[in-house]
This record gives structure tokens, sequence and C-alpha cells, in this order.
């Protein structure tokens, strides 16, 4: 006897939601953000224009929402390490391993950033979102001074901006450009850069 498990209504929309913005996603990487429009991500995904307005509205709730969703949890791994050196170099390290699978949804964030610089309503979104990893930058940074893994001359918010900037510009240049570099060794010559950098190794 076969057991059909029925999905909630909750399940259901989650999926539906799911799907849409994979479906966003392939279509900004694929021809950028100025070409999407609920029809096109309906007929990808396999609903209807009407179901895509029902879950979002418009285009540009759409774009938002995958803006906010996208990257979200990008380094797996790093959930329980407690704030500091080891956490960061893991998180630069894994940055850059993910930047080298660049799927649909890695993509689709590098092109919306990159839109932001011309886009008012997605400038805002990416300033948080920004604002939100240097806090996370931060924090390690902050904790490896503390417990005397960094040096204490670093000054922890400009260093957030600096590793900010060069890991999505690593991305910016790889999306642009695939298969320019070794990931194996772009991955471990970034993660060392910074490594001594930040220890005292530095003023050895």
């Amino acid at each position: 006897m076969t057991t059909t498990v029925r999905r909630t209504q909750q399940q259901r929309r989650e999926e539906a939601e799911a799907a849409l913005l994979a479906a966003a996603a392939d279509l900004i990487g694929e021809e950028g953000v100025h070409s999407l429009t609920l029809a096109r991500v309906g007929d990808r995904a396999g609903y209807s224009r009407g179901l895509v307005s029902h879950h979002f509205g418009s285009k540009g709730a759409l774009v938002e929402r995958l803006a906010r969703s996208a990257q979200s949890g990008f380094v797996p791994g790093l959930e329980g390490l407690p704030p500091g050196l080891d956490r960061l170099l893991r998180l630069i390290d894994g940055y850059v391993n993910e930047l080298g699978r660049m799927d649909a949804s890695a993509r689709a964030f590098l092109l919306l950033w990159a839109e932001a610089a011309t886009t008012p309503a997605l400038a805002a979104i990416f300033q948080e979102r920004s604002q939100a990893f240097r806090a996370e930058l931060c924090e390690d940074l902050v904790a490896g001074m503390r417990e005397g893994a960094i040096r204490p001359d670093v000054v922890p918010d400009v260093t957030a901006i600096a590793l900010l900037s060069q890991l999505r510009g690593i991305g910016m240049q790889l999306l642009s450009d695939p298969g320019q570099a070794d990931i194996h060794q772009l991955r471990t010559q970034v993660t060392e850069v910074w490594r001594r950098a930040l220890t005292r190794e530095a003023g050895t």
C-alpha cells in the first residue's frame, strides 16, 4: 500500500516561491535584470504569470526578494564556530571556493550588486546587505584582536571594507571571465595573504 504525503498549503507556497526565485536567478544570469518579466519567470518555473504576481506583486518586489535571499548562508560550515581569526579565514576560504562554483544564485547576486550602482531601490538593499556582512567581519576581527590572534593595530571597520570589496571583486572578475584562475590556488593564496596581513607574522 502506498502512502501519499499531502503537502500543507504553507509547504506548497514555499516550494512555489523557491521555484520562482530560482527561475528569476536563472533569467538574470542569462540575460540581465532588464530582460526580466513576471511572465518569463512564471514560464521558466512552470507557473502562470498570475501566480508570480500573487506571490510577489511586482517585478520590483521579486527582484528585491531575490537580492535579499541570494547568498544567504553562502559559505557552509560556519554555523556554531566562535568569532575570531579561525572563523574569518574559513569564511574567506569558503567564500572564494563558492565563487568558483558560481551557481545561478551567485551570478544573480553579483549582477544585481552591479546594477545597484545605478538603481536607488537596489542600492538601499545592497547597502543593508553590505552592512550586515561588514558587521560579521568586524565581529571576527574584534574577537581575534581580543584573543591576541590578530594584530592590535588592525582597524576593524576599514579592514572589513577591504575584505568585502576583495571578495565581491573576485566574484565579479570570475563572472566576467570564467575559468581564468585555478580556484584551489586562488582560495589558498587569498586566505594566506589575509592570514599574514592580520597576524603578527606581517611584522616579522
